[in-house]
């Protein structure tokens, strides 16, 4: 079977059901937009995104989520999710209820609620770590960006390949301390650094949309986020090299639990090792971003959210306006 033959067990999970799991999450979370609680936004977003897949004929196992076990009450790691356990198509799930609680908790840009599907084991088990990330939209070579380059031989080939100087490629990054020297050289070269404070699954996606004008995504991130990035370039086209990043032995002990060999420790994992096969990823805006408006509470109760839902066998993107009178 081709690697994006339409997965006959997502047939059976309709595509446009998963917006409705992001919209819950991301109308819950946007009660509580500037209030300077992040715990709180993100409890409401993970508790409404959990009753939501309840509602869906599916046997969901979260592969990526809310912590292990006794870290999170809800939506953690292993969790059984979905309406029809030991019944319903077995589907892996990867979410982040809330992707930007920091952004949430002060009203700032690219809050997302997000979560991609896939076949049992189509998703990488990615563990609670950082993530070396580079990244790039579609229309290039194949294997023009390469993780075990440098940022400047990455840049330089983006730039050859797209008939340009290295001084017109727009970069985004993380806006963290320890990329001050990954900084230093993209404007070394006279990049466009684009700085984000938080929220790199909407950092990495922004590489696919030509009005956003980046061209690439560098720096570290979380690796679970590495995944839902992934599976959104899976669906729509793009170029991906993840690489894991462990801080200390714990972390090591981490991935080795959810099943990351030894060896694959300084592994350069591609777009396809983590998420292979028919995906789909679904995003529904907290905040207003680059990628999609947030929730607008209106008079008389009344909410709009903006939605876009991707799949990979299709290469179908749709972009949902939602009205809700509830909430």
């Amino acid at each position: 079977m081709s690697d994006l033959t339409p997965s006959k067990v997502l047939d059976r999970v309709l595509v446009l059901e998963m917006v409705r799991v992001t919209e819950a999450a991301a109308v819950a979370a946007s009660k509580l937009v500037g209030r300077g609680d992040e715990k709180a936004a993100d409890a409401a977003a993970v508790e409404a995104m959990r009753k939501a897949f309840d509602e869906l004929y599916m046997d969901g196992t979260v592969v990526i989520g809310e912590g292990e076990r006794d870290e999170a009450p809800m939506l953690y790691i292993g969790e059984k999710v979905g309406g029809a356990p030991g019944k319903g198509p077995k589907i892996d799930i990867a979410l982040d209820p809330l992707e930007g609680t920091t952004i949430t908790a002060k009203a700032g840009p690219n809050a997302l609620a997000v979560l991609a599907a896939a076949e049992e084991g189509c998703l990488l088990n990615a563990p609670d770590t950082y993530m070396d990330k580079l990244a790039v939209g579609p229309g290039y070579p194949e294997d023009i960006i390469d993780l075990a380059k440098s940022p400047t031989e990455n840049v330089k080939a983006v730039a050859q390949a797209k008939g340009v100087d290295p001084s017109d490629i727009v970069v985004c990054v993380l806006d963290r301390d320890r990329h001050a020297d990954l900084i230093a050289e993209l404007r070394g070269l006279g990049c466009g650094v684009v700085l984000i404070g938080d929220g790199d699954v909407a950092g990495v996606i922004a590489v696919t949309d030509p009005d956003t004008t980046i061209d690439m995504y560098m720096g570290q991130g979380g690796a679970p986020e590495g995944v839902l990035a992934a599976a959104a370039l899976r669906c729509v086209g793009g170029q991906f090299n993840g690489r894991l990043v462990f801080r200390n032995e714990d972390e090591k002990e981490r991935a080795r639990k959810w099943g990351i060999a030894d060896e694959d420790f300084d592994k350069i994992y591609k777009l396809d090792e983590l998420a292979r096969g028919d995906c789909i990823f679904a995003a529904t805006g907290v905040t207003d971003g680059s990628l999609l408006e947030g929730v607008k509470r209106l008079r008389g109760g009344k909410m709009t959210t903006e939605s876009v839902v991707m799949r990979a066998s299709s290469g179908t993107v749709r972009w949902i306006r939602g009205e809700h009178h509830k909430g």
